[in-house]
């Protein structure tokens, strides 16, 4: 789930490492109120937390990654292909990642990255060349991680403009509510009331809440046709990539400075701010060689959990030294949802275009509001974020590539311009 990332002026003890990390007896030592080399008691809370945090990131952002999927030109039976080996992928890595470390580190699949698919649009050479984009996206997280100045090149962008990319992603597709009000008020108005009432009561569950209303507002006016229960069962199917240009600087390159910089970074510092220390090499390996494995069954990319990784890293998944055993959970639980994959894209192609996209823009609200606070609260940084999330909103595509790219591009050049003018001033 999308979430913006935190200042990399952060203080050094919260800064990430590029090495291995520490080990599970480093971690436990570390950890306020446990003993050298013993972990408390497990009290029970945190398998239920992981399962709480797999069921919310699955649910809440699924539309939003299907939309994505089908915008860049995969089929039902494409688009449940990716769900399902993402889903494996974040089962696989994210069990395999806490059991390896003893270290609470959830992983999700991209929400802001497919949001970018959706603004992106399908390329040109179809969804093959947006499955080799995917491909050459998982590359460069994995070399992120073997290669830390790749690292630090992401991190060294503002973080205003940062925020400001991703804002200029999410926000058309943020539209959709509205736009299901006006064309068909009496099934949206109720999705809109459901989730804004568990807004007020249980933010985590509005989201599902939202899907679950969808679901019923579908039944009842007899939209809702399934199929036959044979054709619900997903299957992995294999998609040979095309790598273009257009398709690479247009949805790989931007694709992998959202997941980083929204996802990646942002993770980290939720994770920090629990006292926990990311090993940072080891899960961007891990989650970039799982993004390219998905990539060719149809997958977008996966990463460290940020707004998700509160759920298992925070206080009700348990005594701290027993929290890894949450992320652990949420693995197990992935491979489970996986299974749904059919039945969810099933669904979303019987309902209503506009209401699923009106989920998907419920779904990420939370995330526009983040991002949008970040990249509008430094006044000096203000002007070159505004352009980015102009130009970034647009859906303006100028040789084949898309407006998430030319809205950083138009950024940097104003935040440069700007600096230069400024220096200019300083030594006249």
């Amino acid at each position: 789930m999308g979430a913006t990332p935190p200042d990399p002026a952060r203080p050094p003890a919260e800064r990430p490492t590029t090495g291995d990390g520490p080990t599970p007896d480093d971690a436990h030592r570390a950890s306020p109120g446990g003993a050298p080399g013993r972990a408390p008691a497990d009290d029970g809370r945190a398998g239920p937390a992981g399962v709480v945090a797999a069921l919310v990131g699955f649910v809440g952002s699924v539309t939003v990654v299907l939309a994505g999927l089908r915008a860049v030109g995969a089929d039902a039976d494409q688009a449940a292909s990716g769900v399902l080996l993402l889903s494996l992928a974040l089962g696989v890595v994210g069990a395999g990642l806490a059991w390896r470390t003893r270290l609470p580190l959830s992983v999700a699949w991209s929400t802001p990255g497919a949001a970018l698919l959706v603004a992106a649009g399908e390329p040109s050479g179809g969804f093959a060349a947006a499955v080799g984009a995917f491909v050459v996206c998982g590359v460069l997280l994995a070399a992120a991680g073997l290669w830390d100045a790749l690292t630090r090149a992401v991190i060294a962008i503002p973080v205003p403009l940062a925020a400001a990319m991703t804002a200029g992603i999410l926000l058309p597709v943020c539209f959709g509510p509205a736009r299901a009000v006006a064309e068909l008020p009496a099934q949206a108005l109720p999705v809109i009331a459901v989730w804004g009432l568990l807004m007020l009561v249980a933010r985590r569950l509005a989201v599902p809440g939202a899907l679950v209303a969808l679901v019923v507002v579908v039944a009842v006016s007899g939209d809702l046709q399934l199929g036959p229960a044979s054709g619900l069962w997903p299957r992995p199917e294999v998609v040979a990539p095309r790598f273009e240009v257009g398709a690479i600087v247009g949805i790989a390159i931007p694709l992998f400075l959202v997941t980083m910089a929204s996802q990646n970074v942002a993770g980290i510092g939720v994770l920090a701010s629990f006292g926990y220390r990311t090993p940072v090499r080891p899960v961007l390996l891990s989650t970039g060689v799982g993004s390219t494995v998905a990539a060719f069954f149809g997958g977008h990319a996966i990463n460290l959990a940020a707004i998700s990784a509160a759920l298992v890293a925070g206080p009700d998944a348990g005594p701290h030294e027993r929290r890894w055993f949450a992320a652990f959970t949420a693995g197990l639980t992935y491979l489970l949802l996986g299974l749904l994959a059919g039945v969810v894209v099933a669904f979303v192609a019987a309902a209503p275009p506009v209401l699923v996209e009106a989920v998907a823009g419920l779904a990420l609200l939370g995330a526009l509001e983040s991002s949008l606070g970040s990249a509008l609260n430094e006044a000096d940084h203000r002007p070159a974020a505004v352009a980015t999330i102009v130009v970034a909103a647009s859906g303006v595509s100028t040789l084949g590539i898309g407006g998430a790219f030319w809205g950083l591009v138009t950024g940097l050049v104003v935040h440069l311009v700007r600096r230069e003018r400024a220096r200019r001033t300083t030594t006249a």
